[in-house]
């Protein structure tokens, strides 16, 4: 059993972006030079960052997002959405450039493409973060992305308050300075982002993968594996643990890595170790794949079935 740490005035506070998803069905994404038709077009509160912090309120944890949007009507959009869903939204700046926009598609399988035109989230600075040291004091867990400027990542990282953990999933995939990279706990990629760090040292098998990440400072390490579930590594305590995923009907795989990771960053902050809470997080994300959307996927707590 864990003891519950001391409460604090959030479980989670997420720094990271907040998009407006315009999203279309395909039956098959384009070749190069090709144009195929899609459904019509419907329009989604999205971003890692905000995706991540509805995931994480609405099943249940206090959390707060530091994020910017636009003056506009999909700032609008994220804003209320994030209302809605329970999160804090005293951190969201306002202003600076057009809200952030991911143009996506979706086949039946359920798999997606993803363009981001980033807009406000690239005027996320490292100042915003310094002017926002409350909230990093009042959060027992950090959740990060990279569609932000990598030097507000860094600097998240380095405002961290004694005892606050960072969880960082670095997507899109880009190189994280050392003292970012010692700073996770974990560090949450799925295959493409380990292959794309790890370039030639990558191994065959997730276990390869999580090994040579560690060797690049992380404390932890969380490999997502989809249908196949998650890969879970510590320095601390060595070896490696599989975890595996529910059966599901994938519908739609828009943000189930964001639910994943809210719900492991959530888990983490109440003190559960982390394959224990890994496990649970592949439970929200298996549930967040079968329904359409981003944040409108995303379960409650009492919608995530036991082991």
């Amino acid at each position: 059993m864990h003891e519950d740490p001391a409460p604090l005035p959030y479980d989670l506070l997420v720094v990271g972006s907040a998009n407006a998803d315009l999203v279309v069905g395909v039956e098959r994404r384009p070749a190069p030079g090709e144009t195929v038709l899609g459904s019509d077009l419907v329009v989604h509160p999205g971003g890692k960052g905000a995706n991540q912090a509805v995931a994480a309120a609405r099943l249940g944890a206090r959390t707060a997002l530091l994020a910017r949007v636009g003056d506009d009507a999909h700032g609008r959009l994220l804003l209320d959405s994030q209302r809605e869903a329970g999160v804090d939204t005293g951190g969201i700046l306002v202003g600076g450039a057009p809200t952030g926009v991911a143009l996506i598609t979706v086949d039946p399988s359920g798999d997606n493409s993803i363009v981001v035109s980033p807009g406000a989230n690239a005027r996320l600075t490292p100042e915003d973060i310094r002017a926002a040291a409350p909230l990093f004091a009042a959060a027992r867990v950090v959740s990060v992305q990279l569609e932000i400027p990598l030097a507000t990542v860094a600097e998240t990282a380095r405002v961290l308050a004694p005892g606050t953990r960072l969880v960082l999933n670095p997507s899109p995939p880009a190189p994280l300075p050392d003292r970012v990279l010692a700073a996770c706990d974990p560090l949450v990629v799925n295959e493409h982002e380990a292959r794309s760090i790890l370039g030639e040292a990558a191994g065959p098998a997730p276990q390869d993968w999580a090994a040579a990440l560690l060797a690049q400072g992380p404390r932890s390490v969380v490999v997502t594996l989809g249908a196949e579930g998650a890969l879970v590594a510590d320095s601390r305590t060595g070896g490696h643990v599989r975890v595996p995923s529910p059966k599901v009907h994938a519908v739609d795989t828009t943000g189930a890595g964001d639910a994943f990771t809210a719900a492991l960053a959530w888990r983490l902050g109440l003190g559960e170790p982390l394959a224990e809470a890994t496990a649970f997080a592949v439970r929200v994300g298996a549930a967040a794949v079968t329904r359409e959307g981003a944040q409108a996927s995303f379960p409650t707590a009492g919608e995530v079935a036991a082991p």
